[in-house]
């Protein structure tokens, strides 16, 4: 019965695509998403330039982001997913942030600074013995509910369900949000793409994406119009803070650096430019 499925499946992406996905590398728990409804979402994620300039914080390779410079006033960093790096959380505190980061998979930041605290916790959906959610990590770190923060993410494909449980009051605090989010080869299998989706159109409530990068971590997934990077860092700054908007239309960012030594990936103009 699983291969009849898989089969149709496969047959049904080929009718709709013209292209065979499963030999193109995507796969599939469902029936595949409409196209209609990919492009409406990598139209709404197309980034713009704004009156902030992107600056670079963190290492010129992984674990450095680009942030828009409207850092005045931020009290706090978040900075769930720790991993062996701890530029950008560096370069954060040295800007009078307090840092907050947490990663249940080791007992400390690779560096140390007085304005760093960690919780050896990963981050999720609920709270519970190993894991806690946003909301009850910011509540019981910050006595203030207040001040303007900055949240930086990587917690490998976690930030679907964080994001999802978070409240929408505590999102709205986040001035600049820079996540990097994960398997969005995934985007045409149609039960992922209802949850990437609304992850991604929660933060576009209250944010505008201004930077994407793809991690050139592994090769990128085509199919029909669309090419997929299977991870990609995406920079949002809360809207209330953009005055001046266009198209963003080059890509790279001079300031942007390769993951790995992998061959280098560059934004496919599916993400940034309309039909």
């Amino acid at each position: 019965m699983k291969q009849i499925f898989k089969d149709v499946t496969r047959s049904v992406a080929r009718d709709v695509f013209g292209v065979d996905i499963a030999a193109a590398g995507a796969t599939f728990a469902t029936a595949p998403t409409d196209t209609g409804e990919i492009r409406s979402l990598l139209d709404a994620l197309s980034p713009i330039v704004c009156e902030h300039a992107l600056v670079r914080f963190g290492p010129n390779r992984d674990g450095g982001y680009l942030l828009p410079d409207d850092l005045a006033g931020i009290a706090a960093c978040f900075s769930p997913g720790v991993n062996c790096a701890s530029g950008f959380e560096w370069d954060c505190a040295e800007r009078g942030m307090q840092v907050y980061m947490a990663d249940k998979s080791v007992d400390q930041p690779a560096k140390q600074h007085p304005q760093f605290h960690f919780q050896k916790k990963f981050i999720g959906a609920t709270t519970n013995t190993d894991f806690v959610t946003l909301d009850h990590w910011v509540s019981g770190s910050l006595s203030s509910g207040e001040d303007d923060l900055l949240l930086q993410m990587d917690i490998e494909g976690y930030e679907y369900e964080a994001l999802l449980a978070a409240s929408d009051e505590l999102l709205r605090r986040f001035r600049i949000l820079v996540i990097e989010f994960h398997h969005l080869h995934q985007l045409y299998n149609k039960f992922f793409f209802g949850l990437a989706s609304r992850a991604f159109f929660k933060i576009l409530q209250t944010h505008t994406c201004v930077h994407i990068h793809p991690n050139n971590c592994s090769h990128p997934v085509r199919v029909g119009e669309f090419e997929f990077p299977r991870a990609m860092e995406f920079t949002f700054l809360r809207t209330d803070r953009v005055k001046e908007m266009r198209p963003a239309t080059s890509f790279p960012h001079p300031l942007d650096c390769d993951n790995t030594h992998n061959p280098s990936l560059v934004l496919p103009d599916c993400w940034y430019r309309s039909k």
